[in-house]
């Protein structure tokens, strides 16, 4: 757990990893976009519509992920005292939040020609739209916190607490009845409603974008890193 907290031996791993997942997750996305959006069938009720799934379920996706990460970061810094999970929260905060709004204004311009509005009150659509507030009031927090040079116990907090609207998102179409279709891919029992064709670039969409995300975090995280070494030695320079 403590291998890597180490901001030297950290930063020695993370920077050819950041070339490599940003290299190899844009590549997966331009691939997966282009059978998604020119080669794929349309669907046999929502036409040519269904195509905006290619962003919108991954950024769904990488919005609930993105606050996994930020709660299991936030145990790592309450419980272990990890030196980087407040800076691996910090880091998911903002593509996190980028990724919630992607797949709900995705969301939106989906549901207008499928549902005849873009917005309903339901259980999927209200409970993300509770996530980007999540992530908002998170980033003000860590941001306050890191100015009066807290600790960010106060956020990691705030960040465990949040992780308890990640099971309502995920089985809100189960618990209500909801405009929102239904689970269409099943991974526990290995099951999909969605046709081959339409379900292999979704899921290579899905590793592309999640690849993305993960380099976005590690250059976020390597450029806080940096900036902290930089206030470090000007403070020991004022000291002087």
């Amino acid at each position: 757990m403590h291998v890597y907290a180490n901001p030297a031996r950290f930063l020695k791993i993370a920077r050819p990893l950041t070339a490599w997942l940003g290299w190899s997750g844009a590549a997966l996305i331009l691939g997966a976009l282009g059978v998604g959006l020119f080669l794929a069938p349309p669907d046999a009720l929502q036409g040519e519509s269904v195509r905006i799934i290619y962003l919108h379920v991954p950024a769904a996706w990488l919005g609930m992920a993105g606050w996994t990460g930020i709660a299991v970061a936030s145990l790592l810094q309450l419980v272990w005292r990890h030196p980087l999970a407040a800076v691996a929260g910090r880091a998911i905060a903002v593509p996190g939040a980028v990724f919630t709004f992607v797949c709900l204004a995705t969301g939106s311009l989906w549901g207008r020609p499928t549902w005849g509005t873009y917005w309903e009150w339901d259980g999927r659509m209200t409970s993300m739209l509770v996530l980007l507030f999540l992530y908002l009031g998170y980033i003000a927090l860590a941001g306050a916190e890191k100015e009066k040079d807290g600790e960010g116990r106060l956020t990691a907090i705030f960040g465990l607490v949040g992780a308890i609207n990640i099971p309502i998102i995920r089985y809100s179409v189960v618990w209500w009845n909801t405009l929102h279709q239904g689970q269409s891919i099943d991974f526990v029992q290995g099951r999909s409603s969605i046709d081959a064709a339409m379900l292999w670039p979704l899921l290579a969409s899905a590793l592309g974008f999640s690849l993305l995300f993960g380099a976005i975090v590690l250059m976020r995280m390597r450029a806080e890193l940096a900036r902290n070494k930089i206030e470090a030695r000007m403070r020991r320079m004022a000291s002087e």
